[in-house]
């Protein structure tokens, strides 16, 4: 099955486009432009729209309207094109890139979302335990890589490709491929938005 797999949670979006566990293209950008990546991934490829066999979405943890642009464009996608939608964590695409090491995704306000036991999590970073030497990727572990480092935690360099969570992974990770509107954000706290109106 041609799968197109696209994250926008964090501040870089990435788009791929799968055909089992080959990689037909891949796209590192903004994510404004993840349509536009799916577009030329599609040309590139010698393909169509209606080649796809399926969505795989980042359902986060991360940006509010990055997530929400995900979802939605997930959604748009498989009502034009008659299309199943899998939602994949952006903790596990980001760990799936590194296996091993310990996602840490910059959750802004100082603090992080993560992992511990498995569960995914919203803190501060001072308040993370990684093991001793324990590998951290993410943009969350390059913003916090002082406080990091100093927790005995290992920090790949900041441009580094495994901080991405690259789309090739919510691609292999995809499960359940089904309906889009049952697939649901992974929100770990309320949107400032609604702190205001609150």
């Amino acid at each position: 099955m041609i799968v197109l797999a696209f994250d926008t949670a964090t501040s870089v979006a990435t788009a791929a486009l799968t055909r089992g566990d080959e990689v037909l293209g891949e796209q590192v950008s903004r994510p404004v432009s993840v349509l536009e990546d799916a577009d030329a991934m599609l040309a590139s490829a010698g393909l169509r729209p209606a080649d796809l066999g399926g969505v795989a979405v980042g359902i986060g943890p991360g940006s509010f309207t990055g997530i929400r642009m995900a979802l939605a464009t997930a959604r748009a996608l498989s009502f034009a094109l008659g299309i199943p939608v899998a939602g994949v964590s952006t903790l596990a695409a980001l760990a799936a890139g590194a296996p091993g090491a310990l996602p840490v995704i910059d959750a802004k306000r100082r603090e992080v979302f993560t992992e511990v036991h498995g569960e995914p999590v919203v803190l501060a970073p001072a308040d993370l335990r990684p093991a001793e030497g324990r590998l951290c990727v993410g943009d969350g572990a390059v913003r916090y890589r002082g406080v990091l480092e100093r927790l005995g935690a290992e920090v790949p360099p900041d441009d580094d490709a495994r901080h991405v969570p690259r789309a090739r992974f919510h691609a292999q990770l995809a499960r359940d491929f089904g309906p889009a509107d049952s697939v649901e954000p992974l929100y770990l706290r309320v949107p400032d938005a609604a702190k205001a109106i609150a």
